[in-house]
């Protein structure tokens, strides 16, 4: 498979500006080559704790389209966040979609990065999903529950933990308003309300997924809420799946029992605690794992996932893991999901 290269072009003081300070958000200018000609786009460092890295991950606007280059530093194989979000398609979770590049910075080679797609307007009008509102979880705050996890403490808004990205005030207070009722409400009401008020299926695959990927940070954070305009509910989307697959998300090994079958959160142990939804959850599990979550379904997306960068992934000098880390990866997560099939099963009987 051959790479495309993303050029760009960008004045030394610029570049300085950019990474003077890795913690800002502030976009700098740049030019990015497109069908042979030089358009104006905007750059800046994003992540999280892999800023003070020493090959930095993009967030590039181009025309008005935002993409993601991440430089997946801490994964040796390179390929886990875009096998986790094929997966998610794979199990009916609309996911951002990826692709690999060979970032070029004035005509320097910068390594390979993989190109995420951003979860906008876009990528709902393209996928043709009519949104009133848009809520990226930012941070653990947003483990749907009343108590911050860090500080032990209540939370001074409902909605600490969360970014409203689309939608008015209105969205806001009705996001508070649905993780109060959560709370709030006994079993019996509360089953009534989470019908009409979230989107069952969607969140038990979406469950289901992060559970079997094994992303301990995908439950009270790294996704995004999106109020479905139509059908008037909450739906769910995956982001940031590097730690994943055996895996954490600093690299180092996390083994088969990352989270528990009944995985995280305070919306996820209520919505658990009502029999017919826990007994969809156990069906949804039973479909994946048979059909979709196997070394024969699996294999031939890793093989081709892993073996379209291989070239270009053991020259790439950018990347702290050897070559022979990142050949032996492929087997690495074929093991993981052996593994992880036998725990979940396992796991399973005491739903």
């Amino acid at each position: 498979m051959t790479i495309p290269r993303r050029q760009l072009k960008i004045t030394q003081g610029q570049w300085k500006l950019l990474h003077k300070d890795v913690w800002s958000d502030q976009f700098v200018n740049a030019l990015y080559k497109k069908k042979g000609q030089w358009i104006p786009a905007k750059i800046r460092v994003r992540g999280g704790h892999t800023r003070s890295y020493p090959k930095k991950s993009y967030e590039m606007t181009i025309q008005g389209r935002t993409v993601h280059c991440n430089a997946e530093y801490d994964d040796p194989s390179m390929i886990r966040n875009a096998l986790s979000f094929r997966f998610f398609e794979r199990i009916g979770v609309p996911s951002p979609q990826t692709k690999f590049s060979l970032l070029e910075v004035n005509h320097e080679p910068r390594g390979v990065y993989l190109e995420i797609e951003a979860v906008d307007r876009l990528f709902f009008r393209k996928r043709r999903i009519p949104i009133q509102s848009l809520v990226y979880a930012t941070n653990d705050d947003a483990n749907f529950g009343l108590i911050s996890p860090e500080t032990k403490r209540k939370k001074p808004s409902l909605f600490d933990g969360y970014r409203l990205m689309i939608g008015s005030e209105t969205e806001r207070r009705r996001l508070e308003s649905f993780i109060s009722n959560v709370n709030a409400l006994g079993p019996d009401r509360l089953q009534s309300y989470l019908a009409t008020h979230l989107d069952i299926d969607n969140y038990l695959r979406w469950l289901a997924g992060a559970v079997l990927t094994g992303n301990y940070d995908g439950f009270n954070q790294n996704y995004a809420l999106y109020w479905h305009k139509k059908h008037r509910r909450y739906r769910i989307i995956p982001w940031d799946y590097e730690g994943t697959w055996g895996r954490d998300s600093y690299g180092k090994y996390f083994g088969s029992r990352p989270v528990p079958v009944t995985g995280k959160n305070t919306l996820t142990k209520k919505l658990l605690a009502i029999e017919p939804f826990r007994q969809k959850y156990k069906a949804i599990l039973r479909l994946i794992l048979k059909n979709v979550f196997t070394t024969r379904k699996l294999s031939p997306l890793i093989r081709r996932l892993h073996g379209g960068i291989s070239k270009n992934v053991e020259t790439d000098r950018t990347r702290k893991y050897s070559a022979a880390q990142f050949r032996s990866e492929r087997r690495f997560i074929l093991k993981y999901i052996e593994q992880r099939r036998k725990v979940v099963l396992q796991e399973m009987r005491k739903l």
